[in-house]
């Protein structure tokens, strides 16, 4: 078996770490947001727009990331104003576009054929395949994602706890709730590469989750989520490389593991002080 250091040698490699290092951070961080404002199945219900957008993509030979973007984006923004001009809930909006999205992308598969091969490596991801140009677009829309939102973490508390106080408050909350449902449409279309479509809700939901249970403070959660979704990521590469595993899924159960980790330790840790 290869060591670590004779793996890192290899160029798909080094590609896959650096990907993923900055898409976790990104999928921490907006997973923080997402969980405590309780939109957390917003990233679910995305995944399932971009499967149908991978398909449109797909059907007319285009590079299905060029697709992703534009339509995640504009269905994340539908996804806001349902829930704030037709007063519908958050999971029953998510819910509309999500069966859209998979229904739409079942039938541009089923009428057009010839690319379920290609369709099914996106729905399962493998960032092992992540090309040196799709490293530099997550790199660089990762990088501005996460310099706007330090920029704006004020704000971004601020809504994040008491909406209609940051209101009063005379933070403008449209404009960044529009900013972060946007943000979260760009991180689900880069994700899908690491962990695919169906599993893309799971890089933003687990490693949130499991910095609840560790940490005390927004700031300190953001931090251990983030330390948590990169270590996750990494050891999710490693561990399909040596056992010849399906790296997504791989990095799934990482984080499943690490969140195991963090029930138990709180776990203990209550018990002590009773």
């Amino acid at each position: 078996m290869m060591s670590i250091a004779e793996y890192l040698q290899y160029g798909f490699i080094q590609r896959a770490i650096a990907a993923g290092a900055f898409i976790s951070l990104l999928c921490s961080t907006l997973g923080v947001l997402l969980v405590l404002r309780r939109l957390s199945l917003i990233g679910d219900g995305l995944a399932h727009v971009t499967f149908g957008s991978v398909a449109l993509g797909l059907l007319f030979g285009t590079y299905p990331v060029y697709v992703s973007l534009p339509v995640v984006m504009a269905s994340s923004v539908g996804i806001l104003k349902l829930m704030e001009r037709a007063r519908i809930f958050g999971d029953a909006a998510i819910g509309i576009l999500s069966a859209l999205g998979i229904a739409g992308g079942v039938m541009i598969a089923s009428i057009a054929g010839g690319f379920n091969i290609d369709l099914f490596s996106y729905l399962f991801g493998n960032i092992l395949s992540i090309s040196v140009e799709e490293v530099y677009t997550s790199v660089i829309l990762s990088l501005i994602v996460l310099v706007v939102i330090v920029f704006n973490y004020h704000d971004i508390f601020s809504i994040t706890f008491d909406e209609e106080f940051a209101k009063a408050g005379g933070i403008n909350t449209q404009k960044l709730n529009t900013m972060i449902v946007l943000f979260t449409s760009i991180t689900v279309v880069l994700t899908m590469k690491v962990v695919g479509i169906m599993l893309t809700s799971a890089l933003l939901i687990f490693p949130a989750v499991t910095a609840f249970q560790i940490a005390g403070s927004f700031k300190y959660s953001l931090m251990a989520a983030g330390a948590v979704s990169l270590a996750s990521v990494m050891l999710g590469i490693m561990l399909s490389l040596f056992f010849n595993l399906p790296t997504g899924a791989t990095i799934v159960l990482a984080n499943a593991f690490f969140l195991t980790t963090a029930f138990i330790f709180k776990r203990v840790r209550s018990r002590g002080r009773t």
